[in-house]
């Protein structure tokens, strides 16, 4: 049973799991519209698009709280009239103001192991998909990449001390300290050599379920 969960795991791609219908913005979307937007859709970002459905930037919740927070243009206002002032000097930023450009986006054939890393790494909630022209053909968020590792932690640790460093590497696995969290294995110790460090590192990283690899081993200075 894990051989055949192993291998549609190592076989599922971006296509398989990214969502279709994706609520999208154009450059010109006004703040006030934005914020609409989010109380109505309740996501984390939108992919910007010009008129050939090309993915120019996303803009996200954060990035409305930012310009949100500017101090406002001009003498402060008093404060029961900062709410008001606030909201017309928002109201003037558009999309195309306020998204992070360009975009990081990810193909539709691309493995979810490679969207995982993406996001996990950048600290991303979400990746627009697009077709080689640029064009938005979905989305992929945290919780679609989440769903293919459903290996536990326990198991992937046990996976890591006993099949790669005992079995594969013929190490004894004491000498190192292994935890794994959310998918994350964090590796601590000393293997003696880089090399056999980094072959160990990217051993793990090819398992079923993990994420990312956190390589805190200790290496002679030499």
């Amino acid at each position: 049973m894990r051989e055949a969960g192993k291998a549609e795991y190592m076989n599922a791609y971006v296509r398989d799991i990214m969502t279709t219908d994706v609520v999208t913005v154009r450059p010109g979307a006004a703040y006030r519209e934005l914020a609409v937007m989010f109380r109505q859709h309740r996501v984390s970002g939108f992919p910007v698009v010009d008129d050939d459905g090309k993915v120019t930037g996303v803009v996200s919740e954060t990035d409305l709280l930012a310009e949100a927070a500017k101090p406002a243009p001009g003498p402060h206002p008093a404060p029961r009239d900062w709410l008001r002032h606030r909201r017309g000097a928002s109201g003037e930023a558009t999309a195309a103001d306020l998204m992070t450009h360009p975009a990081v986006t990810i193909s539709p054939d691309a493995q979810v192991r490679d969207a995982t890393r993406l996001m996990h790494s950048l600290r991303l909630q979400r990746l627009p998909v697009i077709d080689p022209g640029g064009r938005l053909v979905g989305v992929v968020s945290r919780s679609d990449v989440l769903s293919v590792f459903g290996r536990p932690d326990e198991e992937i640790r046990r996976e890591v001390a006993q099949d790669v460093i005992a079995d594969g590497f013929f190490t004894d696995p004491n000498r190192f300290t292994v935890t794994v969290r959310d998918g994350i294995v964090t590796l601590e110790g000393a293997p003696g050599s880089a090399v056999l460090g980094a072959s160990i590192v990217g051993q793990i990283e090819q398992l079923e379920g993990v994420v990312a690899v956190r390589d805190r081993f200790t290496y002679p200075v030499h």
